[in-house]
């Protein structure tokens, strides 16, 4: 219904925001949040120093079922490893090592929050 995607959408940003502020907590740069291609999209692009660093955030009230990171399949590392490789050329960042890393948050209706943060998941 569109109800529960209208909150799935507005899950998927304040987790976002969550992965953001976790990150730029860890030092991290944020250049760029939902880079769009018609290849694929990748949520938040950080620098860690000079790597670059594509991150995907995985949102979850709960995980009773399956861990977020397990939502990373083969095919959606394809599509965000299209986008990152499009970022590359786009801005002329042949030059910088670069990596893709997962962030999974789980923002339980009642209870804290929780923020796994899972580097070099997979590789461009």
């Amino acid at each position: 219904s569109r109800k529960v995607d209208i909150d799935k959408k507005r899950l998927g940003h304040q987790g976002e925001k969550s992965a953001r502020r976790f990150l730029q907590k860890k030092g991290y740069k944020h250049l760029y949040s939902n880079y769009v291609t018609r290849l694929g999209e990748i949520d938040l692009i950080m620098q860690q120093e000079q790597t670059l660093v594509f991150v995907e955030v995985k949102t979850r009230r709960q995980e009773e079922f399956a861990r977020g990171e397990e939502a990373v399949n083969h095919r959606k590392q394809k599509h965000i490893i299209a986008a990152a490789r499009h970022f590359i050329q786009t801005n002329h960042l042949h030059h910088l090592p670069c990596r893709c890393d997962v962030v999974v948050v789980v923002m339980p209706v009642k209870g804290k929050t929780v923020i796994r943060h899972q580097e070099k998941a997979f590789v461009v």
